[in-house]
C-alpha cells in the first residue's frame, strides 16, 4: 500500500478508535487510569482537523471555477496561483529545494516529462476515471502525470477578409504572400509553444535532426518578418487590430475566436491544420516532496477533474477558450464548434523533447524574438 494510503488509512483508524471510546459505557475498561474519554475526544478531533489546502499552480481558463468547485464538494480549502505557463515552471524550477506548490495543471506534457525526469513527481493513476483511447495513449507508462483533455498546436488562424493565400506547409510561411504577415507566441510565455516549435521541428527531421531543420525555418520565418507576441491572447489581438493576417496559436484559442466573432468586412477568421499539427494534452501532477495528507487530497482533485463533474466544469468554466477541447474521458463529448478529432495529428515523445526545452527556448528568445 502507498504511504499515503497508509498514513490516510491510519487517520481513519484513530477517528474510529476515538468515537468507540467516546461512546463506551464503561471509560475505565479502555483506560485504567480514567483518562480514556478526553484522550478520545482529542484524538477524534486531531483527526478532524487534518485538512491542508492544496496549492494549484495552473494556467487553464477553467481552473479557478474547478478549484470552486471541488472545494464546495470536498471542504477541502484551493490556493489558486493562475499565471501563464512560462512563469509558473520557472516557479517551479526556483522551488526545486523547497516546493512551494501541492499541483502542477498546464497545457504540453513535455514539461511535466523534465519534471518527471528530475524526480519532482509523485506517480498517481486515478482508480476512478475512465480514459478513452486517446487519453490511455497519453497516460505515461510510470503515472507521473496525468491527462486531462488536449487540444492542437498549432491551429493557423487568418483573416480571410484581407487575404485569400493560405498555406497547406509550414515551410509555404516563407513565402512572398506572408511577409510581415505572420505572428505566433513566445514559448517562453506561452506554455503551448514549445511543443509547437518541437513538433516542427520532429516533423523536419525526427529525433536526430530535427533541432538544426526547425531553426533553420525558423530563422527563415524570422528574416520572411515573423511577429512574436506573449501568449494566444496577444497574438489574437494582433490578428484582430490587421497587424498580422495569420495566426499560430493553441487550436481552443482559435476555434473560440471564430466562435465568438460576427464576421465584417474587414474580419472573418477562419482556422485551417497544417499537416501533422502537434496534440497538445492538458496534463496534471503532483508535488513529489508533498506529505501523506496534501498528496492524498491532490489524488481526490485528480479524481474529480477526471469525472463527469470535474468534466462538465472544465467544460463551462472557459466557454469561448480552454473548454473548447477534446476529451480524454469516456463518455464526454467535445463541445459544439469544436471539430472532429484530428487524425492527421502527429504526438512527441515528451521524454525526449522535455529535456530540451530549455535549450530550445533559450535559442528562440536569443534568435528569433
Amino acid at each position: 500500500m502507498p504511504q499515503h494510503f497508509r498514513s490516510v488509512a491510519v487517520i481513519a483508524a484513530l477517528a474510529a478508535a476515538g468515537t468507540l471510546a467516546a461512546c463506551s459505557s464503561s471509560p475505565q475498561s479502555s483506560s485504567p487510569t480514567g483518562t480514556g474519554s478526553t484522550t478520545a475526544s482529542t484524538t477524534s478531533a486531531a483527526a478532524a482537523a487534518v485538512v491542508e489546502p492544496l496549492v494549484l499552480y495552473a494556467a487553464e481558463g477553467y481552473d479557478s471555477v474547478m478549484a470552486k468547485a471541488f472545494t464546495a464538494k470536498t471542504g477541502i480549502p484551493v490556493k489558486l496561483d493562475d499565471d501563464s505557463t512560462g512563469p509558473l515552471l520557472t516557479k517551479v524550477t526556483a522551488e526545486k529545494n523547497n516546493p512551494q506548490w501541492s499541483l502542477l495543471w498546464v497545457d504540453g506534457d513535455t514539461a511535466f516529462a523534465s519534471l518527471d525526469q528530475q524526480g519532482l513527481l509523485a506517480p498517481y493513476k486515478s482508480a476512478t476515471a475512465s480514459l478513452n483511447a486517446e487519453g490511455l495513449a497519453l497516460q505515461p507508462a510510470d503515472n507521473a502525470y496525468t491527462p486531462t483533455g488536449t487540444t492542437v498546436m498549432a491551429a493557423l488562424i487568418y483573416n480571410a477578409a484581407k487575404t485569400t493565400a493560405v498555406p497547406a506547409t509550414y515551410q509555404d510561411l516563407d513565402g512572398a504572400a506572408y511577409t510581415g504577415k505572420v505572428g505566433m507566441n513566445d514559448p517562453s510565455q506561452s506554455g503551448p509553444t514549445f511543443p509547437f516549435i518541437a513538433g516542427v521541428m520532429n516533423q523536419l527531421g525526427g529525433e536526430s535532426n530535427g533541432v538544426a531543420a526547425g531553426e533553420a525555418l525558423f530563422s527563415k520565418l524570422k528574416a520572411n518578418g515573423l511577429h512574436v507576441y506573449p501568449t494566444n491572447g496577444d497574438t489574437l489581438h494582433a490578428l484582430e487590430t490587421g497587424q498580422i493576417d495569420y495566426g499560430l496559436i493553441q487550436s481552443s484559442a482559435a476555434i473560440g475566436e471564430v466562435l465568438k466573432t460576427k464576421a465584417t468586412a474587414n474580419f472573418q477568421p477562419k482556422i485551417v491544420y497544417l499537416p501533422k499539427s502537434t496534440l497538445l494534452p492538458g496534463v496534471i501532477g503532483i508535488d513529489k516532496g508533498a506529505d501523506a495528507t496534501v498528496q492524498a487530497e491532490a489524488q481526490k482533485f485528480i479524481d474529480y477533474v477526471l469525472s463527469p463533474e470535474g468534466q462538465a466544469v472544465m467544460q463551462t468554466g472557459d466557454p469561448t477558450g480552454d473548454s473548447l477541447f477534446w476529451p480524454v474521458v469516456n463518455g464526454v463529448t467535445a463541445l459544439t464548434g469544436v471539430p472532429a478529432f484530428p487524425n492527421a495529428f502527429q504526438t512527441l515523445d515528451p521524454a525526449f523533447w522535455g529535456p530540451l526545452e530549455g535549450q530550445i527556448n533559450s535559442w528562440f528568445d536569443s534568435n528569433i524574438k
